[in-house]
């Protein structure tokens, strides 16, 4: 019998010994890369976290000493081990278990993560709540390189500093050594300041020296300026010691047995730790570790074989990428700016073009933000692609340092609508009536690739700021409208052949109306029980008059939201018209405010209402002869009344 049939919680581990840890570390891996292969997921950084997983678990006591896990990507062998093994098979499926922790989902989790940077500062107020209640447990961090450059990290690490609480993080660092050059003796000694022994060493001088009469604290500044010369003299400081940390490592994170000895020594320590293990993402896979950020999240069966598929069309975000290096040939000041994100934004091939023009500022929105600010005021053109759930950590700075002066940024977001498997903490529903509110601002949501570069230049020479809209998704074919020329505030008819319903969409759900529209009159020699199609373009602001000429000839209104209905584009518009035209029937069909769980974008946009076959639908309910003015704002399973 496999060893990985017989884990159903941690306490399980702790019966193994080191060889039977390392080949259950190598079961594990075969069955994320089986599942991963199936059901698309986080590969690469799960496949490298194994052994630091199963150390983790082998020396603390979940759930009694709480685990965060930083973004929670890299939570797939934990989930396996905490009990959920047999629902492992239908992770980031429908009405299976998430991608991510959740605390609703097994009382191993922690604390419900999704986006970077929040690790410590969760778990240092957990740590705290234990200390506050009287209760037991340590509180454990893990955090990699990459998260570590946000700011919020940095704030979470001095304050735990500042309290002194035994917190432990732990940092999984998948590239490179915080300080390349530390060499045997310095990693040595690191290592050796976790040990109880030296704890207890050091606290027994201190008290010592503290209860010595008149010259006991003058005796104590000078061992401790002593001890940090010695120290300087020996190895260098870092980041961690100098915010008051304890600090072992590196340490080969899949080296189970050096792990647990260092983690059982800071396990047992009264004081903030850091242990810093270095970890190889995509280990036992070799493509992965040729290319982990290729296999960071993969499709189902793109890593069959070790093969990635090839897409069947061009996606948004490759058009993004197009006319972002198209454009940048044109004008030298455009610049791009991203967190972290340069592959998945699509401005690997900006940067290989104009390296010089490209910053990725690390997992650090606010700063990136700003950032662009300040070149936009220098006389650049800046260009920030975030994803739309991301631009969210950064809405003060939008607002405070680019709406309100009215500097010309463009945010390109990218994931903007129903992202998919990745599950609550990453649907790009709110950004429309976030953004909305800010002055100056406008807001394009392209349909089409040829709209999307057309959108991208206009936002480049409107001289204020701008939020390109657009979806995960393949760009629909092409269409004449789709290449109008743009003028602020207008929309473009799709469709229009004098049906009594007008569908009203905006980006990725344009072609969607337009499938839905072409079925309507397949069904129907009457072309009054059709619909025409109108893609907004401009979801803010919006050509009210304009709009109201177009939409005056229309029995029947149906609005299409990619986003939060309450609050969003849709929902004004349609007041508009109960105001302006009341003998028009509007109806709205949009996503919940309550963001959907783990599903594919079709499934989440069917469920809503907002496949092909559900606008349709809506037509044909819409058309049942109601009369007068009437606002219908739809909700989806789960969303608060």
């Amino acid at each position: 019998m496999a060893i990985l049939d017989s884990i159903d919680s941690p306490e399980d581990l702790k019966r193994l010994d080191s060889a039977e840890l390392r080949a259950l570390a190598a079961e594990i891996r075969r069955k994320i890369i089986a599942i991963v292969s199936r059901n698309g997921g986080h590969l690469a950084s799960n496949l490298g976290v194994v052994e630091l997983t199963l150390a983790i678990h082998k020396v603390f006591e979940s759930p009694m000493d709480s685990i965060v896990w930083d973004v929670g990507h890299q939570c797939y062998a934990h989930k396996i081990v905490t009990g959920r093994r047999a629902l492992f098979d239908g992770i980031r499926l429908p009405g299976g278990i998430s991608g991510f922790p959740k605390r609703s989902e097994s009382v191993h989790d922690a604390f419900d993560t999704g986006h970077a940077s929040t690790s410590i500062s969760a778990a240092l107020g957990i740590l705290q709540a234990k200390r506050l209640r009287g209760e037991p447990g340590k509180a454990v961090a893990v955090i990699g390189d990459g998260a570590l450059t946000g700011g919020m990290a940095l704030e979470a690490l001095s304050h735990a500093g500042q309290l002194g609480l035994p917190l432990v993080v732990i940092l999984n660092d998948n590239k490179m050594s915080i300080s390349p050059n530390v060499g045997a003796l310095s990693r040595y000694l690191s290592v050796l300041t976790t040990t109880r022994r030296y704890q207890s060493f050091r606290s027994f001088v201190d008290s010592i020296v503290r209860r010595i009469p008149v010259i006991g604290p003058r005796l104590g500044g000078m061992i401790y300026r002593g001890k940090r010369a010695v120290k300087g003299l020996i190895f260098k400081e870092n980041l961690f010691s100098d915010l008051g940390f304890e600090y072992a490592g590196p340490i080969d994170g899949h080296d189970l047995t050096a792990m647990i000895r260092v983690l059982r020594d800071a396990r047992g320590l009264d004081r903030p730790v850091v242990v810093h293990v270095v970890t190889r993402k995509g280990k036992g896979f070799g493509l992965a570790e040729e290319d982990p950020a290729a296999y960071h999240g993969v499709p189902p069966q793109r890593a069959c074989g070790g093969e990635l598929e090839p897409r069947a069309a061009v996606s948004f975000t490759e058009a993004f990428s197009d006319a972002m290096v198209c454009l940048g040939e044109s004008d030298p000041r455009i610049v791009a700016i991203t967190a972290a994100m340069t592959k998945g934004t699509g401005l690997e091939a900006f940067k290989a073009r104009y390296p010089s023009r490209l910053f990725d500022v690390g997992i650090a929105e606010q700063h990136a933000v700003t950032f662009a600010a300040g070149l936009a005021s220098g006389g650049l053109k800046p260009v920030v692609a975030l994803y739309s759930t991301f631009v969210q950590r950064s809405v003060d700075q939008v607002f405070h340092d680019v709406a309100l002066p009215g500097l010309p940024v463009v945010l390109a977001l990218d994931r903007a609508g129903a992202v998919g498997e990745d599950g609550e903490t990453h649907q790009g529903i709110y950004d429309i009536p976030v953004l909305r509110a800010f002055p100056n601002m406008a807001i394009l949501a392209p349909a089409s690739a040829v709209e999307l570069a057309l959108c991208l230049e206009w936002a480049l020479s409107s001289g204020g700021p701008v939020a390109l809209r657009y979806p995960k998704a393949s760009c629909p074919r092409e269409d004449e409208a789709y290449a109008a020329p743009l003028v602020r505030g207008r929309g473009v008819f799709v469709r229009r052949s004098g049906a009594d319903t007008l569908i009203v969409a905006m980006g990725g759900l344009v072609s969607l109306a337009v499938e839905a529209s072409d079925a309507l009159v397949r069904e129907s020699a009457d072309r009054a029980r059709g619909a025409d199609v109108y893609s907004l373009r401009f979801v803010s602001p919006v050509d009210e008059e304009a709009f109201i000429e177009a939409a005056a000839a229309y029995r029947r209104i149906l609005f299409l939201e990619e986003g939060v209905a309450e609050g969003g584009a849709c929902e004004t518009l349609a007041l508009l018209v109960s105001r302006r035209l009341p003998r028009v029937l509007a109806s709205i069909v949009g996503l919940p405010s309550l963001p959907p769980a783990q599903a594919g974008r079709d499934r989440l946009l069917a469920d809503a209402g907002l496949s092909p076959e559900g606008i349709a639908q809506r037509v044909r309910s819409d058309a049942i002869g109601a009369e007068g003015a009437r606002i219908f704002v739809f909700r989806a399973a789960g969303d608060r009344p």
